[in-house]
Parts: C-alpha cells; structure tokens; sequence
C-alpha cells in the first residue's frame, strides 16, 4: 500500500510497488514453484511472474499513463508513453528456488526514483534522486557508504562479455586484492543496496551497458544519490557503449579495484 497522499510522489510509488512484489516473493518462499526455462541454464520460477504482476497492478494504479518494461513480461503500456518504469520482480532466482534468501525486487523509473526491497529483513532502499534513504519499521534512515568492512562483491555470473581483458574472477587471485579487501558472492544486486547502506565496500560485475537493465537500474540509482563512485570496468562512465560495473563507497575503494583491473586487463 502507499503510504503517502493521494498524490504519492515517484519515490513513493516505486516502494510500495517494490514492497508489494517483494510480498509475494516472501510468502511463496520455500513452496516447490513451477519453473519456466529461459535457456542457458536460466529460468523464471512462478514466484517471479507472480510478483512482476503484483509490482505491474501497484504502478498501473498510481503512473496509470506509465510503459512498464519487466523482466518476464517484457514492455507493457502506451508505445508512445514518456516515461518508463524499470521491474525485475526476483533479482537471485537461483538463490531464491535453492533455499537461500539473498534476493532483491528492484523497481525504478528511468532516470527517477527507485527501490530495492529485501523480502526478508523489510528493508526497502530507495531515492528520490538526490540522497538515499532505507525505510525500515515505518522508519526513514539516510544511507552513508563506507569502506569500513573491507567486503567486496564480485559477480562471477556469466556471461563475460569484457573477457580476456577482463576477467572478475581474477581479482580474488590479485596479490593487493587478497591484502586489502575480502570477497563475497551474494548472486543479487541487493549487493549494491549494501554498498549504499556501508554493508559492502564496493560491488564488481562484468557485463555489457547496465545503466539502463532492469537488474541493475535501481541498484545504481540508489547507489549514485548515496554518493557512491559507479563507472565501468574500464573506469568510464556506464552507458551504451561501456562495459560491466565498479561501484565503491568512496574514491580511494574504487580508485584501489580500478588499479587491480587495469593491472590484470
């Protein structure tokens, strides 16, 4: 439900959408959930259907004149419409049908404001463009990245588009890597919540242009409005013609991560 006006402002409205999916994604956790093969060893289970049509009925309901591009059903509404929401209803399918809670629901206007909820701690992380907050128990908290853990989440999930030149696995071999940081494989962009909320100090992935990927484009919302560092692999701003994700809680974490790539490329 939003919780706001009747008028509820961008930010409003992507919560308690991302909140709505990630509803569904809690209450059918741990049920033997039909699974719908989308090659490559990939697949949607019905958990993730359901909650993109759960997040789709919120949005339709509040931006009515709104497109909607999901993950499962692809762009929905007016050909013509001038903004566009962005919705993967179940970020870490494979861990979700495994048994393992590390997943994320991400919902973001394109260019605006996003959420990233977790089904199981209730957290909702979200921006309205210039800072970034996590709502928690009703309560609005001001995100502030920092280094301070030393953890690194790197993806090793194919495909590897940036290979040979870059390979995320060779970081957890990198001699400076192994000396200053420690790595983790959390398999979801709920990673990149963490590194806004100072639970990460940076998050690597491989991969052609995120900017605009309905995995990634609440994650890197959330994570800019924080104050986070976010380019490339190549250490260029994201976009159409870059490659992959670097994104740390300050300069000197990304500036270090970037010198390891460039090191190995």
């Amino acid at each position: 439900m939003i919780n706001s006006s009747a008028n509820p402002d961008d930010a409003e409205v992507a919560i308690a959408a991302a909140r709505a999916g990630a509803d569904v994604v809690r209450n059918l956790y741990g049920r033997r959930l039909t699974r719908i093969d989308k090659g490559a060893g990939d697949f949607a289970t019905a958990a993730d259907v359901e909650a993109e049509k759960t997040i789709i009925g919120v949005i339709r309901a509040a931006r009515p004149d709104d497109a909607v591009l999901g993950e499962e059903g692809g762009r929905q509404g007016a050909a013509d419409a001038v903004r566009q929401w962005l919705v993967d209803p179940l970020c870490g399918t494979l861990n979700y049908a495994a048994g393992n809670m590390l997943v994320a629901v991400n919902v973001a206007l394109r260019d605006g404001a996003a959420a990233v909820a977790d089904p199981f701690s209730g957290e909702a992380f979200f921006t309205r463009g210039e800072s970034a907050w996590v709502r928690h128990d009703g309560v609005d908290a001001r995100l502030a990245p920092t280094s301070a853990t030393r953890l690194v989440d790197v993806n090793l999930d194919p495909p590897f588009p940036s290979a040979p030149g870059f390979r995320a696995v060779d970081l957890l071999a990198h001699p400076e890597f192994v000396k200053r940081f420690r790595p983790r494989v959390v398999s979801t962009t709920l990673a990149l919540a963490w590194v806004a909320a100072g639970k990460r100090a940076a998050y690597v992935t491989d991969g052609s242009d995120l900017s605009e990927s309905v995995h990634f484009a609440a994650g890197i919302a959330v994570c800019r409005a924080a104050g986070c560092v976010v380019t490339g692999v190549d250490g260029a701003p994201i976009g159409q013609a870059g490659r992959g994700l670097v994104v740390a809680a300050d300069a000197e974490t990304h500036g270090l991560l970037m010198s390891m790539i460039r090191g190995r490329s």
